[in-house]
């Protein structure tokens, strides 16, 4: 294993790990806060969440603390990259737990916070924006093309467990920027803002909330909603693919972590307990999901699949996975892209253990997935 990998036996709080150091966080802060909670590792993912939330926290909160004094002393733009990168560690912990756990929400409230303050202070080009839908609104931030003027723009949108303020983390959308490309990046319904403050809650058919980012990419003057694609990683690698089959406005996709037929794969989890991406994990489904109990939600779940979708695909389509990925099986990627029959220029990249980025979603290494959807997408958008 290449990556970053402090817990021998502990998946999840690895992939935790990973994932930090890629969206924001500091090799030494993140290094300190797993020598912490290494003995806890050992008692496997639920029994020591707690204790993994109350470490991710401490150092979120030294951060504030270091923050409130650099600002205090006019210091705005270190005080703005302490915050965000306390938001990192907040909203670490906070993902990590179960929806029934008390002090999540001020963790959560306490990591928006930490974003919104430090893009502010670290002269962040990043707009916060409500998108109309229904009776409610989706969050989202706008990151602008470098040159300004109606940019074409990428929709990205978040997996199973993620949020907003980890996509921005992730570089996608300033290296987008760079190539004079926006970045819409939503917490759809299911996922981030959306589902914790918005109670939005998932569902199978992503092209219903990919119908209002558009009609609201459509509604701005700073982009050119002419020349929109779609991107997500993880579950997104169903979401946008999904999106792209049946939101013909949408004129490229790309599945960061492809996953084919996630619904299958629940009946293999739900038979052998393997890799998950948080603890909690049943429950952690049905919340997103909106479903009261187990039963209910293995009944919607093979709803959530792209046979017979991805073959509706008629615009360029990316396939990126990692050749390590423990979560979702390589053949899923093989599957999306050998079926996108109907796709004028499709691509499957494979991110390789030497060159990094092999993890799931290139937990490992975002940068290397990163510059290369960037550059794909630049090279057609």
């Amino acid at each position: 294993m290449s990556a970053f990998w402090p817990f021998p036996d502990n998946y999840v709080w690895n992939l935790s790990a990973n994932i930090a150091l890629n969206t924001g966080g500091s090799l030494t802060e993140v290094a300190r806060i797993c020598e912490r909670l290494r003995a806890t590792s050992t008692r496997g993912d639920d029994a020591g969440t707690e204790e993994f939330f109350a470490t991710w926290c401490d150092q979120a909160d030294a951060l504030v603390a270091r923050a409130e004094d650099a600002a205090a002393a006019g210091h705005a733009l270190t005080a703005g990259e302490l915050l965000l990168r306390a938001s990192v560690y907040y909203l670490t912990a906070e993902r990590m737990q179960s929806r029934h756990f008390p002090p999540r929400a001020e963790a959560y409230r306490k990591g928006l916070d930490a974003f919104r303050s430090g893009v502010r202070l670290a002269e962040r080009p990043c707009e916060s924006v409500e998108v109309p839908y229904g009776d409610s609104a989706m969050p989202a931030y706008l990151v602008p093309a470098v040159g300004g003027g109606p940019a074409p723009v990428m929709v990205a949108y978040n997996g199973l467990d993620s949020m907003k303020e980890m996509i921005f983390g992730s570089g996608i959308a300033q290296q987008l920027a760079r190539r004079g490309i926006a970045t819409l990046i939503v917490d759809h319904p299911g996922s981030g803002e959306a589902l914790r403050l918005r109670r939005l809650t998932g569902r199978h058919d992503s092209e219903h909330w990919s119908a209002s980012v558009i009609d609201h990419l459509e509604s701005r003057s700073d982009v050119d909603a002419s020349r929109v694609g779609v991107l997500a990683w993880s579950l997104g690698g169903y979401y946008a693919p999904r999106a792209a089959a049946f939101e013909k406005r949408f004129k490229l996709c790309v599945a960061w972590g492809a996953n084919y037929n996630w619904g299958e794969l629940q009946q293999r989890r739900l038979a052998r307990e393997g890799d998950r991406p948080v603890p909690h994990y049943w429950d952690h489904v049905q919340w997103v999901f909106g479903k009261d109990s187990l039963e209910e939600f293995m009944a919607f779940a093979p709803c959530m699949s792209l046979e017979g979708v991805v073959e509706q695909i008629t615009v360029p389509f990316l396939v990126t996975h990692g050749e390590q990925d423990s979560q979702i099986p390589l053949s899923y990627a093989e599957a999306q892209y050998e079926h996108a029959v109907s796709s004028p220029d499709r691509e499957l990249r494979i991110f390789t253990k030497e060159e990094g980025g092999s993890m799931h979603c290139s937990a490992d290494d975002m940068t290397v997935a990163t510059s290369f959807i960037s550059d794909w997408v630049a090279d057609r958008l």
